[in-house]
């Protein structure tokens, strides 16, 4: 197959998310304890000010889920488990468009290895290019290599 589960099921997505005025943050098709599970990340645009609640997530479920069914050649013979839910507070930022749309947020950065004792930051995200990742921590600018960086996500608090 030419083309990832997952991405086949985003292309699904997107005109039932578009036609509710919702995005796609994410979706992902991994097998985990032997069993496989197909979950959509979906969010809010920004500029609406309101988050992802459960009945956008039943709404969407319920219009992709046929959809699914009509590809069912697509999945492993042991079936899946299928969840639609929000993108959630504190997030993971993986794309480009998702660090461009978090500019001057508070994120969390966790490296693979130490930087000066340390293997979490948290600061506001002042700068993203290739995979770099700039943050102002307490007005100091600390710029983490992709091949540093393990994971950023937003934060809270």
């Amino acid at each position: 197959m030419s083309k990832k589960i997952a991405d086949i099921v985003s292309e699904l997505a997107l005109p039932i998310l578009k036609e509710r005025g919702l995005e796609l943050w994410d979706a992902e098709f991994v097998r985990e304890a032997g069993n496989y599970f197909l979950r959509v990340y979906i969010d809010a645009p920004k500029d609406v000010g309101t988050g992802v609640g459960i009945d956008d997530c039943e709404a969407v479920s319920r219009a992709l889920d046929p959809l699914l069914d009509e590809r069912e050649s697509i999945f492993p013979d042991e079936g899946y488990t299928f969840e639609v839910s929000s993108a959630g507070l504190e997030r993971s930022l993986r794309r480009p468009s998702d660090f461009e749309r978090f500019l001057g947020s508070l994120v969390e950065v966790k490296l693979y290895g130490a930087r000066n004792g340390k293997r979490e930051y948290v600061g506001l995200l002042s700068g993203y290019g290739g995979g770099d990742v700039t943050l102002d921590v307490g007005g100091e600018t600390e710029k983490f290599t992709k091949s540093e960086i393990a994971n950023v996500k937003l934060r809270l608090s």
